[in-house]
């Protein structure tokens, strides 16, 4: 053995509500489908993600700021009814 650990590296993603950076894990995958934001639980759909904290804050910022627009590359506004439904049952499901 070399001594050294083998720490293996977890992606760095930009919440586009708070703009802050966390571990890919740590947030909630959000694709467009449709004209609609769809949550992306699994990280398998198609097409272009964006990122947002598991909080109704941070998509709340992410809403007034049009940055699902900017992300998506695509004139909005973009129906988030869909991602505040898995939003509260991530908070129901949290002791």
């Amino acid at each position: 053995m070399s001594g050294r650990t083998r720490v293996r590296a977890c992606p760095q993603r930009t919440c586009v509500g708070c703009r802050k950076r966390s571990d890919k894990p740590d947030l909630l995958r959000v694709v467009q489908s449709g004209g609609h934001c769809v949550p992306d639980l699994r990280g398998t759909l198609p097409g272009r993600g964006a990122y947002v904290h598991p909080t109704s804050f941070c998509l709340d910022q992410a809403v007034r700021r049009r940055a699902f627009n900017r992300a998506f590359r695509g004139p909005g506004p973009f129906d988030v009814t869909e991602v505040r439904r898995q939003l509260e049952q991530i908070d129901h499901a949290e002791p």
